[in-house]
């Protein structure tokens, strides 16, 4: 959906349940245009919801409304977003929750720490980008830092189920949040896996850590758990292949390991 759609008034929603999933997720340009992430983000869910009456909703975020930890991170743990793609992310997570208290909607928020896979086409994203830099389709890639940072990745496909459950579970008048991730790895791991998955090299172009860089950002998902949610695509290198094969079945000519 585009940001012109979002920003646009809608007439009544006749469904039994609504995914909300549209949005923009480009952390350094919202410092750039944060007015247009805070009207996408908040104009655009506010639009969404005036339309419902009775529905169940399910909302889209991020773990970047997180406050960063050495710990896994739980549903509970204090946010603390840090550019205003995440904050205007938050505000969103916060006019659901308050519609669903009002008896309004059912709502779930579900935020999704490092989607990947499924031949995504994103390359500012490190698996998509270390893949198609090995195919040879992009230069290269830049990795910030020594490449130690662990970030959680999940398969788009375990995504899509851990809505399937969470939507069984919604009801109208109360509101939950879960976290969805499955696979913490650092970013060698994921030039290593590439490699080792293509057969060819990842041109890496060193850089130094930007000020500030998380160390370390990972789920804990009990909760989605116990739903009986559990990832079956997320083994990193599953997530590597289904890239590899989905966006690169004729690799051009990357550089030989």
């Amino acid at each position: 959906m585009s940001r012109q759609r979002l920003s646009e008034p809608f007439g009544p929603i006749d469904a039994d349940a609504v995914i909300h999933l549209a949005g923009t997720a480009r952390v350094r340009e919202s410092f750039e245009d944060p007015l247009s992430y805070y009207a996408v983000h908040v104009g655009g869910t506010l639009n969404l919801l005036k339309a419902l009456e009775g529905q169940r909703f399910l909302f889209a975020s991020t773990a970047a409304v997180y406050r960063p930890s050495a710990d896994p991170l739980t549903e509970s743990s204090v946010r603390e977003p840090a550019s205003p793609y995440a904050a205007s992310k938050a505000a969103a997570e916060d006019l659901v929750a308050w519609a669903a208290r009002s008896g309004r909607i059912g709502a779930t928020t579900l935020r999704l720490f490092n989607v990947a896979g499924g031949g995504d086409t994103d390359t500012s994203r490190v698996i998509t980008r270390a893949v198609a830099a090995a195919a040879g389709t992009v230069s290269g890639m830049d990795v910030y830092g020594d490449g130690t940072a662990v970030r959680d990745f999940v398969h788009v496909r375990d995504v899509a189920s851990a809505f399937v459950v969470a939507l069984e579970a919604c009801a109208v008048g109360s509101s939950s949040v879960y976290n969805v991730g499955a696979t913490p790895a650092s970013v060698r791991d994921v030039l290593r896996t590439v490699e080792d998955v293509s057969g060819r090299a990842v041109d890496v172009t060193w850089r130094p850590a930007h000020p500030g860089e998380v160390p370390v950002l990972q789920a804990d998902v009990t909760r989605l758990r116990a739903l009986g949610w559990e990832p079956s695509h997320s083994a990193l290198v599953d997530i590597v292949k289904d890239q590899w094969s989905a966006s690169a079945p004729a690799p051009g000519p990357g550089p030989a390991r």
